[in-house]
């Protein structure tokens, strides 16, 4: 079976990798091609270009490379085309994705289109489920409660678990071999997550240091290759300089946030890696001020953190946009490191309700495409 797929961002990355994996575990041979990164291509699957490119976020981050973005809708639509796929699947980024989606069924109206990570529409912009219906047939959802609102705009959707749940976790053993290798001992570990886009890094990373300065801990920075030098710039005049980990190196990467006594992220799936590892957090965010100004119109709930949100609490603080300052986000993270929070309890619910203890989500959504597909 022929399948397209475009992945645009490490997350996107990993879920194309485990629905991969997915049909494997379900015995079905697929011939891969498209868009991803390292996860999807341990699956066999060759990018047609970095997908790096793709990883832009923001209308102000965007328009400078409208361009060069337009191109490569372009380019990967005729590659859809080319490559006589049964299905496209777009994984997350849906700014890229239903673009090319569009064109692509454009040139082949029979062409089955099913994109993964449904749209957020319970939060803002609750028309794009509505637009989005234009060009996609099917959608995989990660939450529990999206599959109503895909379904009122008039596609069909399957709630398929989130792949947070599956990944496998670091051992004790692991974790003092992590603690050894950096010599950090006993002391109090503060993971510092500013984000995985290059622009979020370059605007959260001094706010983040300035905010951590002052507290009792080491800090430690799991960062991926192709942010690693601005990480490594933009901390070089941190009073405290963070142990920089290759987040590339899954081992490196967990044994990081099983060893964190709390972390400091921007907001993003990463909540939920924290949430599996049982490591409270602190979430803070800010945004270009277009973008900022926006969002502040279209936003529809009261938390952007996916812990509070799944697990119908407000357990996590949160530090966005005019309170993404370094003196709020200080307190924030001295108070969770004196154990003045209530996180546990709401980050192992979140797990329950994403699917833990279940088929692997990766698997679950291999399922759900062969059942779109009529191959079930």
């Amino acid at each position: 079976m022929k399948l397209f797929l475009v992945a645009g961002e490490p997350s996107g990355d990993r879920l194309g990798g485990a629905l991969l994996a997915g049909f494997d575990d379900l015995g079905v041979a697929v011939e891969p091609a498209g868009v991803g990164g390292p996860i999807m291509a341990a699956q066999g699957m060759r990018s047609l270009f970095p997908y790096e490119e793709l990883a832009v976020m923001g209308l102000a981050e965007v328009l400078p490379k409208y361009r060069a973005l337009k191109r490569r809708i372009v380019e990967t639509a005729q590659a859809v085309a080319d490559s006589d796929a049964e299905a496209l699947i777009t994984i997350d980024s849906p700014d890229f994705g239903l673009r090319v989606a569009k064109r692509a069924r454009a040139a082949n109206p029979r062409l089955k289109t099913i994109h993964y990570v449904a749209p957020s529409v319970w939060a803002w912009r609750p028309k794009r489920a509505e637009k989005m219906a234009r060009v996609i047939d099917h959608v995989l959802a990660l939450l529990p409660f999206e599959p109503p609102y895909m379904e009122a705009a008039g596609m069909s959707c399957d709630f398929v678990g989130h792949p947070v749940v599956a990944e496998p976790r670091a051992s004790a053993s692991d974790v003092a071999a992590f603690r050894a290798a950096y010599g950090l001992g006993a002391e109090p570990i503060v993971l510092v997550l500013p984000g995985s886009r290059s622009s979020e890094v370059a605007r959260l990373a001094p706010i983040f240091g300035e905010a951590l300065s002052g507290i009792d801990a080491r800090l430690v920075l799991p960062t991926l290759p192709h942010t690693r030098e601005a990480v490594l710039s933009l901390t070089a005049d941190w009073p405290q300089r963070p142990i920089i980990v290759d987040a590339a190196d899954a081992d490196q990467k967990r044994a990081a946030f099983a060893a964190a006594d709390v972390a400091l992220a921007a907001s993003g799936t990463v909540s939920l890696e924290l949430a599996a590892n049982g490591t409270p957090m602190v979430i803070a965010y800010d945004m270009n001020w277009l973008t900022r100004a926006i969002m502040k119109r279209a936003i529809r709930i009261d938390t952007v953190t996916l812990v509070n949100l799944v697990s119908e609490t407000r357990a996590v603080p949160e530090y966005l946009a005019e309170n993404c300052r370094p003196d709020a986000i200080r307190e924030g993270v001295r108070a969770v490191m004196a154990g003045d929070h209530d996180q546990q309890a709401a980050m192992a619910l979140t797990m329950e309700r994403l699917g833990q203890g279940q088929e692997p989500p990766g698997t679950r959504a291999a399922r759900s495409v062969l059942a779109a597909l009529g191959k079930s």
